[in-house]
């Protein structure tokens, strides 16, 4: 399953979930990629701490790659990097990503990140792609690339106002490019279910019929601190109530697994 997670608002958790997400999955049992194609690095500097001033390939390589004709490019998977928890690789974003981009744009490798995280679906259950917070070349990509989208949401009306435009571009994806793609549901972000703003902003959204997903994520200080020792939430503190959270919604965007066939009687 290939998912992207995208909102063009920033400071919505966009790489938080992604990250918590994929370390939940990878701590399951279950072979998970993280591709890091925002800029900014943060899903990156999640998973790797300093050592994220230090990667030698990545996301950049692997889209400047597409640029220059070779007749053997090198595979997806000399891209990716293990991580120090089990299960779980990176592609990590890398700086040059920003000067790469009006030139992937003018020569049309939309398509590039689609047909390299296809070649890997042996190699992977999962994959978890992170996006700029903006309808550009990289976050087309993904949207191109993805089975599902994955919304994160945080309860203001700039953010709801945002979500309908957003709903609106990743139905013109579908129609123009990927017509299997599906908008998995809205990830409620930073929830405070004591103040009446964030409960009324949910309860219109679920009115309306948008996939919102439950259980919502509450804000919490802790979130700060697994950013800053570089330790999803899983792997910190797996008993915290918003680690459970994640655990939680992990398994809700699991498919059922298909009913065990009977055997022919002889």
């Amino acid at each position: 399953m290939r998912r992207v997670v995208f909102n063009q608002k920033g400071g919505v958790g966009k790489s938080t979930i992604t990250c918590n997400l994929a370390a939940v999955g990878a701590a399951l049992g279950r072979r998970t990629l993280v591709v890091d194609l925002d800029p900014q690095g943060n899903s990156t500097r999640y998973l790797l701490g300093d050592a994220a001033d230090e990667v030698d390939r990545g996301a950049a390589d692997f889209f400047d790659q597409t640029l220059k004709f070779s007749v053997r490019p090198r595979d997806t998977a000399d891209h990716v990097l293990a991580m120090p928890f089990e299960r779980l690789h990176l592609m990590p974003s890398q700086p040059a990503l920003d000067e790469l981009h009006a030139k992937l744009e003018s020569r049309y490798k939309i398509y590039k990140l689609r047909d390299a995280l296809a070649a890997l679906a042996d190699d992977y259950d999962d994959i978890w792609i992170d996006t700029p917070p903006a309808l550009n070349f990289y976050t087309r990509s993904a949207l191109i690339a993805a089975d599902t989208c994955l919304i994160p949401f945080d309860c203001d009306e700039f953010a709801r106002r945002a979500l309908y435009a957003l709903m609106e571009n990743v139905q013109e994806i579908q129609a123009d490019h990927n017509p299997g793609l599906r908008v998995e549901g809205i990830v409620v972000n930073q929830f405070q279910p004591r103040a009446n703003l964030p409960q009324r902003i949910v309860q219109e959204l679920q009115d309306e019929g948008l996939p919102v997903l439950q259980p919502y994520l509450n804000a919490s200080v802790k979130v700060k601190e697994s950013h800053e020792r570089a330790l999803p939430l899983v792997h910190l503190e797996p008993r915290h109530p918003l680690a459970q959270a994640f655990e939680a919604l992990h398994a809700t965007l699991q498919p059922p697994p298909a009913p065990a066939r009977g055997r022919r009687s002889r």
